[in-house]
């Protein structure tokens, strides 16, 4: 059931997309209606959060099962006593699945106001507390140790440090506020830390604010495919292209047993400290990040570092998990990029794919993958990509938990096939209570972890002869 209102998208914005999933072929297999159905239930979807929480267990120092039993003592603490299980993934076997129970419809509103921006709000539906920058308004006497609602402020209209705020807002749930109004909002000294401490989410989902915090990492379930696509293996020379924060850097080392190189490249200096530290964090130590445009990664190397540029033919695989719209994130009730803006991925991929290409070893692997559901950053770049660079041969992906490609490419059935797309408008939302928990069977919890994710799309390459 819809709780909240669909994702609201610029109309030029929607127009494009809904064109991707109206597309001739589309509506040929489909039928219009069915096809705008399928559309409409991806907007909705996108406005709610995935029905699971993902944590993906750091295996380099620890079990699954130990990390299991430490997770469920966790969420007994912070549901007070309420039972909800941990399911290990059958198919990606370092991941935890917790069910989201929501939306919980019985919770009363109180009085005392607070509004938060819109990127808070997504996060407070993922079990995130509200940290104190992202609150935009309180109510008047606010005081700490008050008992307050928590709204998002879905459009971004709501100023900062505002008493009220009567435009259009979304109810979180309620909470309990650590700071008074006149500390959230002071100019002398402001703050950082939580600012109101979730009692009563709308969704109920655990907060991993240092819990276990070497032992797992939160990471949505494509997130964490994606890794084991690549299959690396102990020894090999593997290139995160695009790498920032560091969950698939992680994930490579740990598959690989911290044995080889992993070099892991960003252009933004603090995404790069990001990286080193989560690196730090999960004691693995064969990762090398360094802060650089990964466009501009091959050519002669220019230090005895062993960092970039790069030969060509310097990788047994490469992850290029490359920038891209973002229009697979969930929740994600308001986004409002331009079309201009949405569009300018496509050549940059490109751009990143070519270089990637030339530093790829003859019979390596390249994954590209992206968390958004245009056809244009998607299976248009696979057509091009196998149109562009005669080499490389599509490979079929291990584990493979999603869905099929979108037709509108021009790609064949069989290749088609062999793309992984996650698209949560296959089924519709759905109420999740402990009742439904706890009778549902273990293999339907799986197939509705599969399905009720986030938007995300992989495609994996093997270079057969010298670009």
């Amino acid at each position: 059931m819809s709780l909240f209102p669909k994702i609201a998208l610029r109309p030029e914005v929607e127009d494009y997309l809904r064109a991707s999933f109206k597309n001739e072929e589309i509506v040929t297999a489909l039928g219009v209606q069915e096809a705008e159905r399928k559309f409409e239930t991806l907007l909705n979807h996108l406005s709610h959060p995935p029905a699971f929480t993902t944590v993906r267990v750091n295996t380099h120092l620890a079990s699954v099962k130990h990390v299991e039993d430490l997770l469920l003592e966790e969420i007994n603490k912070q549901f007070n006593g309420l039972s909800v299980p941990i399911l290990q993934h059958p198919d990606v076997q370092d991941v935890l699945l917790i069910p989201v129970i929501g939306p919980r419809k019985n919770i009363n509103k109180q009085l005392s106001e607070v509004i938060v921006g819109a990127h808070c709000g997504n996060a407070v539906l993922r079990g995130a507390h509200v940290y104190v920058p992202g609150i935009l308004s309180a109510s008047k006497f606010m005081k700490a140790g008050d008992i307050v609602s928590v709204y998002s402020d879905i459009e971004g209209k709501c100023k900062k440090g505002a008493k009220e705020f009567d435009g259009k807002k979304v109810f979180l749930g309620n909470g309990i506020s650590e700071l008074s109004r006149n500390e959230i909002f002071s100019l002398s000294s402001p703050l950082t830390g939580i600012g109101i401490r979730m009692t009563e989410p709308v969704y109920l989902s655990p907060s991993f604010d240092s819990v276990l915090s070497s032992s797992l990492f939160l990471q949505n379930l494509p997130s964490a495919v994606v890794s084991h696509v690549l299959d690396p293996q102990p020894g090999e020379k593997i290139l995160d292209m695009c790498a920032a924060p560091g969950g698939k850097t992680t994930h490579i080392a740990a598959l690989m047993r911290d044995q080889g190189e992993v070099i892991a490249l960003d252009k933004i200096p603090n995404k790069v400290e990001k990286i080193k530290r989560n690196a730090a964090l999960l004691q693995l130590s064969c990762i090398r990040a360094f802060c650089y445009n990964g466009t501009k990664a091959l050519g002669k190397a220019e230090n005895g570092q062993g960092g970039p540029p790069f030969l060509p033919e310097s990788f047994d695989r490469i992850l290029l998990d490359a920038p891209c719209s973002g229009m697979g994130q969930r929740p994600n009730m308001a986004y409002t990029w331009t079309l201009k803006e949405v569009t300018s991925y496509q050549p940059l991929q490109r751009k990143l794919f070519t270089v990637a290409v030339q530093l790829l070893k003859l019979g390596g692997v390249l994954v590209y993958s992206t968390c958004t559901v245009t056809l244009a950053e998607n299976e248009e770049q696979v057509a091009w990509a196998l149109r562009a660079f005669p080499c490389l041969q599509l490979l079929p992906q291990e584990p493979h938990i999603g869905g099929e490609g979108m037709v509108g490419a021009g790609l064949s059935v069989d290749q088609l096939k062999q793309l992984q797309r996650f698209d949560p408008s296959i089924i519709p939302l759905k109420d999740t209570d402990i009742t439904s928990i706890r009778d549902a069977r273990r293999e339907d919890m799986i197939w509705l972890a599969n399905k009720d994710c986030i938007g995300f799309f992989i495609a994996k390459f093997v270079k057969r002869e010298s670009f």
